[in-house]
């Protein structure tokens, strides 16, 4: 079961200069931290692109996803990274045991050297780089590759590299059909004030789907939500109605159009006080909702 967050790469448009434009991703680095989220996925909205594009929203936010020890050697010094340092830690929870060393934990490594049979040296924040086997199960990867390590003791250091994707949301850039359309997609939710309203009453419905089949859930960008980005009128939206909510109604059908490529259009908070709801505000308005357990 995935959960995937799709943002536009016009998502901090309207940004008044590039601080503030890393604070608005650090948020969204944040939501996709605290609710689980797999995958984050920056799509194209060229149109309503800045100063800040979409260059600089993947950029900012693969850097708030790697770990703070592994930072200066990925990433070194760019200027997209200018304001980093106000990014809000991410405090990704690891699997942990109860030692006070923080053994039996899960994290990331960077690939500083391969070696023969098999081995490479990884840089995983401990002093020093160490040496490990890669295990038959995956392909020897290169320098700078990022591996998912798995730490059971650090005096004496034991670890070794697991087949396991690490702690954490990947980020990508995709374009929306693309990421719809693939087999973990799940359910497809397009978030809009125009679309059907969430109630207690939908709530479980809705959410038990996600924990069943996953989910792909799409925002808009500041003053351009997704009617404005697909182009579409606010009639089509309310013409193509959900079955979710009817047991006996067919399963929804996702076509190509820009309404009707989404199992459901959803507004998730129907008595907004606000005449627009920022991206960053809705993520956490959005997530809180859907990822709650039946």
């Amino acid at each position: 079961m995935t959960v995937s967050i799709l943002v536009p790469s016009s998502l901090v448009r309207e940004a008044e200069d590039k601080r503030e434009a890393t604070r608005k991703i650090g948020y969204v680095a944040r939501a996709a931290t605290i609710f689980n989220v797999d995958r984050v996925t920056i799509f194209p909205d060229e149109a309503g692109e800045n100063r800040w594009e979409g260059d600089f929203v993947e950029t900012v936010l693969r850097y708030a996803a790697t770990p703070p020890y592994l930072r200066k050697e990925a990433w070194g010094k760019r200027d997209e990274l200018q304001y980093a340092g106000i990014l809000p830690p991410l405090r990704t929870a690891t699997q942990t045991g109860s030692e006070s060393d923080d053994s039996e934990s899960i994290r990331q490594g960077i690939v500083t050297e391969v070696g023969p049979d098999g081995r490479v040296r990884v840089n995983c924040g401990l002093q020093h780089p160490i040496s490990l086997i890669v295990p038959p199960s995956m392909e020897s990867p290169g320098v700078g590759e990022r591996v998912t390590i798995r730490i059971s003791s650090r005096r004496p250091v034991r670890a070794k590299i697991v087949d396991q994707a690490p702690p954490g949301f990947a980020v990508e850039r995709m374009d929306l059909p693309e990421a719809l359309g693939r087999e973990d997609a799940g359910f497809r939710i397009a978030t809009s004030r125009h679309g059907e309203a969430l109630s207690v009453g939908r709530l479980g419905t809705l959410a038990g789907r996600i924990q069943t089949d996953g989910a792909t859930i799409v925002f808009g960008a500041p003053d351009r939500g997704l009617v404005e980005i697909f182009g579409v009128e606010e009639a089509e939206i309310a013409a193509h109605r959900s079955g979710i909510w009817d047991t006996d109604a067919d399963a929804p059908r996702v076509e190509s159009g820009a309404p009707s490529r989404f199992d459901l259009w959803l507004n998730a908070i129907p008595n907004q006080g606000s005449k627009t709801v920022r991206t960053e505000e809705a993520l956490f308005a959005v997530l809180a909702c859907l990822t709650l357990k039946e």
